[in-house]
């Protein structure tokens, strides 16, 4: 039964992925790694301890201090160089006595990975929060800057970040309650808009740019939230109503068609296909909530889109039909090709950021074929996910470390889109970062540059703008 009950949290350490990886954190062996990734350093259990990394020309020796490995940033660059295979050998000499971790490798890919990841850092937080903000990381150092904080906002929720093509010029993301609005940055162009028209649900929630970048789909969710009272899932986060809409970035205008906007069904997280002809979107049959809030499951489907006209098409298509097999779909994302799509594959529901049973799936778009992503998941929440630039890397977040907090993993996918084994974001002492860091990272997206943009301007704009109005422009 779906009760609401208090629940007390306690902050739980990294001792979780100590013991699926003995004597090291975080468990980095046998991984497939970019070339252009920051040093991946890491820790062990166990006194006087000595790591050897080698390659077929490099060989460098390191010692612990205080269990820790820090790799020269030169040294690392010499040996992860593309195609190489580093070799790592841990011991440790304890009572004249030597012993170590199994040897293990890092396989450096070919291709290179994104430089930047950005997503939102929140204390894994209910129905409030002190401070959050959205965030950038390069990958290739252990740099973190701020691209916009709720510190100069009023305090107030920011969320759905979202970038065309990868392109940190072109953004969109929301700020709820005070301050509200969507805010459409495009170069040093900032636009505040009112999402909420007399003819859909609510504000515009999940978007997807078109790579045209003349469109943004939405969908537009009556949500709510409640909390188990005996369930491993402690929160629940539902829908009781939900369409997909597309925003006119030019026009200001919003429109759908009436297979995106039926009453008998929930549709939600929209994201157009790389060649901007589909939309893909997740809907379930509609059903009585909160009471049937276990038996809502979501299929992946799609409908052709003109963007010349703005129309959409007369039939949708299923690309995965989770409900016959008793699962539910979402977070649906192309990859760059258009050859595959990557999603979460849950038990039910669409809010699987919350479900421990969520797992990271790969679709065939050419063969209808679909797998699990073993290598990448994990006995925890695997959930949100999307794609590098060259469709090679994929990040995702998971709860694998101690069913809490979120971090970001990054798994290489290869030519057959199999996943190899995901890795922890690297940190320059990534177990106290990790235990010390009591927040989240949500949505994390690559970016193909820094973002630049005046963090003045969306504070000034958010304070002083009034914002645009929507205008809703029908369902043809």
């Amino acid at each position: 039964m779906l009760t609401i009950a208090a629940i007390t949290l306690a902050v739980a350490s990294c001792s979780h992925e100590q013991a699926r990886g003995p004597e090291m954190f975080p468990d980095y062996r046998d991984i497939t790694v970019p070339s252009n990734i920051a040093p991946l350093n890491f820790s062990v259990n166990g006194d006087r301890a000595e790591a050897i990394f080698e390659t077929e020309d490099q060989r460098v020796v390191l010692k612990a201090r205080k269990g820790r490995f820090h790799i020269p940033v030169q040294k690392w660059k010499d040996l992860a160089k593309p195609g190489a295979v580093i070799k790592v050998t841990v011991s440790f000499v304890k009572d004249d006595r030597t012993s170590g971790i199994e040897p293990f490798t890092w396989s450096v890919a070919e291709t290179e990975i994104d430089p930047y990841i950005a997503y939102r850092l929140i204390e894994p937080c209910y129905e409030t929060w002190n401070e959050m903000g959205l965030y950038q990381r390069e990958l290739g150092s252990y740099r973190q800057d701020a691209i916009v904080t709720n510190r100069q906002t009023g305090k107030n929720c920011m969320n759905c970040h979202s970038f065309r093509d990868r392109d940190p010029e072109q953004m969109v993301f929301h700020m709820r309650g005070s301050n509200g609005g969507t805010y459409v940055i495009q170069g040093s162009g900032i636009e505040k808009l009112n999402t909420k028209t007399d003819s859909t649900i609510s504000a515009l929630v999940y978007p997807s740019w078109h790579t045209s970048g003349k469109y943004v789909a939405f969908s537009v969710n009556d949500t709510r939230q409640a909390f188990h009272s005996n369930d491993r899932d402690i929160i629940e986060v539902f829908d009781s109503k939900s369409d997909v809409v597309v925003y006119d970035v030019i026009n200001h205008e919003v429109f759908s068609s009436p297979l995106l906007k039926s009453e008998e069904s929930f549709e939600t997280f929209p994201t157009f296909t790389p060649d901007g002809k589909r939309l893909i979107f997740c809907t379930a049959e509609r059903q009585v909530m909160p009471n049937d809030y276990d038996k809502v499951r979501y299929n992946i489907c799609s409908i052709s889109f003109d963007a010349a006209t703005g129309s959409f098409g007369e039939n949708v298509d299923t690309l995965f039909n989770a409900a016959e097999i008793c699962r539910s779909a979402s977070f649906p994302r192309v990859s760059p090709d258009g050859r595959f799509l990557l999603f979460t594959l849950s038990d039910y529901g669409n809010f699987s950021i919350w479900h421990k049973d969520s797992d990271l799936q790969m679709l065939s778009l050419e063969t209808g074929e679909s797998w699990v992503l073993d290598a990448a998941n994990s006995d925890d929440v695997d959930s949100y996910h999307s794609w590098s630039s060259n469709g090679n890397w994929i990040v995702f977040s998971s709860r694998r470390i101690d069913g809490l907090y979120t971090r970001p993993y990054i798994a290489h996918i290869d030519s057959a889109g199999k996943a190899g084994k995901a890795f922890l974001l690297p940190q320059k002492d990534p177990r106290t970062f990790y235990k010390n860091l009591m927040k989240s990272y949500n949505i994390p997206e690559f970016i193909n540059e820094k973002v630049t943009f005046s963090k003045r301007g969306i504070v000034t704009t958010a304070l002083n703008d009034r914002g645009i109005d929507l205008k809703y422009k029908g369902t043809e």
